[in-house]
C-alpha cells in the first residue's frame, strides 16, 4: 500500500485531499530546460542496416509463466534493470546512491512501459479538518492512523487556513503547533468537534493488515494498531510502542526498549493481554506465511534485507529462531539485518512491522507454519471482532459499501493525543458527482474536493448569510502527495475478461488483433508514442476543472523532490564525469539524464512551486510533435515485422473503466479523443465498460499476477506510495518480480 505497497485505486482521487509540501534549495547543477522536441534514438530505433525482430514469440510461448515474464522483462525492462541493481548496491555512499538511482529511473521513464499520471492531491476543496493536524509523511501507514486530526464544526476559511498553515510552519514541534492552532481557532471564532466524518472510495477485503498489500486494507486497518514508531504532525519520527532504539555501529543490529504496561484489548474494549516484544516475533511468523503480501520488504533483493529471511523462505535456513528478529525479553526487540540499510528506520509505520498477539490469533483459530503446523488464518482479519487492538481506535460499526464507524480506545497508550474520538468513514463510490459536495456543505461530513460538477456551484452558491461564495469563502488547492498514479501498458496480456468471472470485461478483439496489439506494445517506440499522445492535462481537467489541470500531474515515479544529496557527488552520465553540489534533488539528476539521452522528457522544472523546483504541477509528458516522430519509428519498425499500422488497419487497446461513475467515464472519454487525435487514428482506444465498482477493480487492482491484468493500457487507475524513505520503495517495484510488474502483465 501506500502503498503493503502502495497499490491505490483511481476513485480514491474523487474524495481524499492528502497533501505534502515540496521544497527545494537554489543550486541548479546543470541546465534543466525542456529537451529537444525531436527525440534522439532509443535503443530499439532502427537504424540503417539495423533488423528489428521483437521478442521471439515462438521461444516464449514454449516457457513456463516466470521464464516468460524473464524474457518480456529482459526485452523491455533489461536497461534500467541493469542501471537500477548497480544502484541499488550502493550502500556506503548514501549520496551516490541516489544519484545512481535516478539515472536508473531515467532509463525507467524511457522504456514507455507505464508513465506517471497523477497523484493525490491537486483539486479545489473546502473542510472542517484543520491542516496539518495529522502527518504528511508520504512513507508507511502514519498518515492513515486519522486520530491527531483537529475538525472544527464550522467549514474553515481560506485566509484561516493559510494562517494555519503558516502557524505549522513556525511552529517548533508538534505540541507547539497544536496549541497555536488551537488558540487560534478560538481567537477566530471557531469550534472542536469530537467527531470527523469523511468520505472514502476504498472497499475492504480483510482486517488482517499483515496478510495483505492493499492500501485499501490499511486504509481501514491502520488506526487499530500502534506501530513502534511513529511520524508526528510536523513529520518527526516519535517513540510510540517503542521508547527508544540502539542501533550497533555496523548499522545492521536495531533494538528496541518497548513501552511497558501498553495492553491489548478486543473489540469491545476488553483486556486480553500486554504488547510485548513477541508480538512482533509472531508477526514475522505470519508474515512468512502471506510473504506474497508483504513479504517482499523483509527480503535483501526488494526491502530492508531480515536476516535469514530469504534463506528461510527457500529451505537454506530450517529453524526460524535463526531469523533476524528476537525477543530479547518481554520489552527488548531486537531486528538483525544482512547489511545496512539506510531507510530501515522509516519502514517502521509499515504493516509488515505491525505487532500481532500470539494468544489472540491462535484462540480465532489462527496457525504458523514455522510451528510445524499447516498454515491457517482461521477467523482472524475476517472481521472488526476478529482481530485484537492496541492502537487509537476501536471499530464500533462495519457495514460494508456504507460506513465503518470508529470510536477512541481508552486502553490506548497515548489516550490523551486523540482529538477525534469519533470517526465515521462513509462509503462514496462517486456515482453521485455532486454527493459529496452536498454533504460537506451539510456537515454531514468534514469537506469535499471539488469535481467539476461540483465546483460550478461552488463558484455560484453562497452559504445562507453571506455575499460570498462558497468558493471564494473556502476553497483552497490541496497539495500533490508521494503517491504516484500511473498509465500501465499490459505487454504481455494473458487474460480478456477479469479472471474471476470470465464474463465480466469480455474483450471484442479477433485473434488476429490481439497478437497485433501485443506486437505493438511490446515496441519501445510505440510505447513512447502513447505516452507522448496523452494529454494528461485535459484527462485531469474532467475531475479538477480547467483552472487546476496541472496541479495534480506527476511527471515522474519517485517525486522529484523525494530525496536531495547531503553532499556534492560526481556521477557518470553517458561517460561523462557530472558533479552535482550539496542539496541537489533527485528530480534535477534524473533530468539530467534524460537530456543526455536526448528524451524529450521533462520530469523537473527548476521554476515550478514558487521557484523552489519540482516534478510535480506541469505536463512533462505529452508533445504531439515527439508522438508523432516515435510513431513514425514505430511503424517502420513493425513493418519489418509484418504488422502494418495506418489509419486504415490501426492498432485496438482496450481500457477498462467504470460506467457507473460520470467522472470515471468522462476522464477515459478525454483519453481516447487524445491518443486517437494525435496518432491520427493509426491507435484506437476500445472502451470496455464495468458497471460496479467491484468487477471494475478486479481488471486492474485486485489481481495477484500478471496473467489477470485484464485491458492492454489501463491510465491513472492504480499507483504506488512509499514504504520507506528512500527511492528503492518506488524502483523496487519495477525490478523483476516487482509488486506492480503485473500491472506490466509481468510476473
Amino acid at each position: 500500500m501506500k502503498k503493503f505497497t502502495k497499490l491505490m485505486a483511481m476513485l480514491l482521487v474523487l474524495t481524499m485531499m492528502l497533501s505534502l509540501v515540496a521544497c527545494a534549495g537554489n543550486e541548479k547543477p546543470v541546465e534543466t530546460t525542456a529537451p529537444a522536441t525531436e527525440p534522439a534514438p532509443t535503443e530499439e530505433v532502427t537504424e540503417p542496416g539495423d533488423v528489428y525482430t521483437g521478442p521471439d514469440w515462438a521461444a516464449i510461448e514454449a516457457m513456463d509463466y516466470d521464464e516468460a515474464s524473464d524474457a518480456l522483462y529482459e526485452w523491455n525492462l533489461g536497461e534500467f534493470n541493469t542501471y537500477y541493481q548497480d544502484a541499488k548496491s550502493e550502500v556506503i555512499d548514501l549520496d551516490l546512491r541516489l544519484a545512481k538511482m535516478a539515472i536508473a529511473e531515467a532509463k525507467l521513464m524511457e522504456s514507455g512501459v507505464f508513465m506517471p499520471v497523477f497523484g493525490n492531491g491537486g483539486a479545489y476543496a473546502m473542510n472542517r479538518a484543520v491542516p496539518r493536524s495529522a502527518t504528511t509523511t508520504s512513507w508507511g501507514l502514519d498518515e492513515y492512523r486519522f486520530y491527531t486530526t483537529l475538525v472544527t464544526n464550522e467549514l474553515i476559511k481560506s485566509t484561516d487556513r493559510d494562517a494555519l498553515t503558516a502557524l505549522w510552519g513556525e511552529s517548533e514541534d508538534a505540541d507547539a503547533w497544536f496549541a497555536a492552532a488551537k488558540a487560534y481557532l478560538a481567537d477566530k471564532g471557531y469550534t472542536l468537534t469530537d467527531t470527523w466524518n469523511f468520505f472514502t472510495s476504498y472497499e475492504i477485503a480483510t482486517w488482517d493488515c499483515i496478510a495483505s498489500s492493499y492500501t485499501s486494507d490499511a486504509y481501514f486497518i491502520a488506526p487499530t494498531y500502534s506501530p513502534l514508531l511513529e511520524y508526528d504532525a510536523k513529520d518527526v519520527q516519535q517513540p510510540a510502542l517503542a521508547e527508544s532504539v540502539d542501533v550497533s555501529d555496523d548499522g545492521t543490529v536495531y533494538t528496541f526498549h518497548l513501552r511497558q504496561g501498553v495492553k491489548w484489548v478486543d473489540q469491545q474494549g476488553r483486556e486480553i493481554g500486554e504488547v510485548t516484544a513477541d508480538d512482533w516475533v509472531a508477526s514475522m511468523a505470519h508474515l512468512i506465511d502471506n510473504n506474497d503480501a508483504l513479504g517482499y520488504l523483509m527480503t535483501s533483493s526488494d526491502g530492508c534485507g531480515i536476516k535469514n529471511y530469504d534463506a528461510y523462505l527457500n529451505g537454506e535456513v530450517t529453524d526460524f529462531a535463526d531469523v533476524g528478529v528476537k525477543a530479547i525479553d518481554d520489552y527488548t526487540l531486537e531486528y538483525t539485518l544482512e547489511a545496512p540499510f539506510p531507510a530501515f528506520l522509516s519502514m517502521m509505520g509499515y504493516g509488515c512491522f505491525a505487532p500481532l498477539n500470539r494468544a489472540f490469533y491462535k484462540a480465532q483459530g489462527g496457525t504458523f507454519s514455522v510451528d510445524g503446523d499447516e498454515y491457517t488464518s482461521g477467523n482472524y482479519g475476517t472481521s472488526p471482532a476478529n482481530i485484537a487492538y492496541c492502537g487509537a481506535y476501536l471499530v464500533k460499526n462495519f457495514t460494508e459499501k456504507n460506513v465503518t464507524s470508529y470510536v477512541a480506545n481508552p486502553a490506548y497508550w497515548n489516550a490523551e493525543a486523540v482529538n477525534t474520538p469519533n470517526m465515521n468513514m462513509y462509503y462514496n463510490d462517486g456515482s453521485d458527482t455532486l454527493r459529496a459536495y452536498n454533504e460537506a456543505k451539510a456537515g454531514t461530513v468534514a469537506g469535499c474536493s471539488f469535481n467539476s460538477s461540483a465546483l460550478v456551484l461552488a463558484k455560484e452558491e453562497k452559504p445562507e448569510g453571506s455575499d460570498e461564495t462558497y468558493f471564494d469563502l473556502y476553497s483552497y488547492t490541496t497539495k500533490n502527495d508521494a503517491t504516484c498514479y500511473c498509465g500501465w501498458v499490459n505487454v504481455n496480456r494473458a487474460s480478456f475478461a477479469n479472471f474471476n468471472d470470465n464474463t465480466v470485461g469480455v474483450s471484442t478483439k479477433s485473434e488476429e488483433e490481439k497478437v497485433r496489439t501485443r506486437d505493438a506494445l511490446s515496441n519501445q517506440n510505440f510505447r513512447l508514442a502513447l505516452a507522448m499522445a496523452f494529454d494528461r492535462g485535459a484527462f485531469n481537467a474532467t475531475i479538477v476543472g480547467e483552472d487546476l489541470k496541472f496541479a495534480a500531474l506527476k511527471n515522474s515515479y519517485t517525486p522529484g523532490t523525494f530525496q536531495k544529496t547531503a553532499g556534492e557527488v560526481t556521477v557518470d552520465i553517458n561517460g561523462t564525469a557530472t558533479t552535482f553540489p550539496a542539496g541537489t534533488y533527485f528530480g534535477v539528476i534524473e533530468q539530467a539524464q534524460l537530456d543526455a539521452d536526448g528524451v524529450p522528457l521533462k520530469v523537473w522544472d527548476p521554476e515550478a512551486d514558487a521557484g523552489a523546483g519540482s516534478g510535480d504541477g506541469f505536463d512533462g509528458w505529452f508533445n504531439a510533435d515527439a508522438a508523432a516522430a516515435y510513431l513514425e519509428k514505430a511503424v517502420a519498425e513493425l513493418a519489418q515485422i509484418g504488422v502494418e499500422v495506418s489509419a486504415e488497419k490501426p492498432i485496438h487497446l482496450d481500457v477498462p473503466y467504470g460506467s457507473f461513475s460520470e467522472s470515471v467515464t468522462n476522464r477515459v472519454n478525454a483519453y481516447k479523443q487524445s491518443i486517437e487525435n494525435v496518432t491520427g487514428g493509426k491507435i484506437i482506444i476500445d472502451l470496455v465498460a464495468f458497471a460496479d465498482s467491484t468487477s471494475y477493480t478486479y481488471a486492474y487492482y485486485r489481481n495477484s499476477n500478471g496473467a489477470e491484468a485484464n485491458y492492454d493500457t489501463a491510465p491513472g487507475v492504480s499507483g504506488w506510495g512509499p514504504d520507506y524513505g528512500d527511492a528503492q520503495t518506488f524502483l523496487d517495484t519495477i525490478q523483476p518480480y516487482g509488486y506492480m510488474c503485473k500491472s506490466i502483465g509481468l510476473y
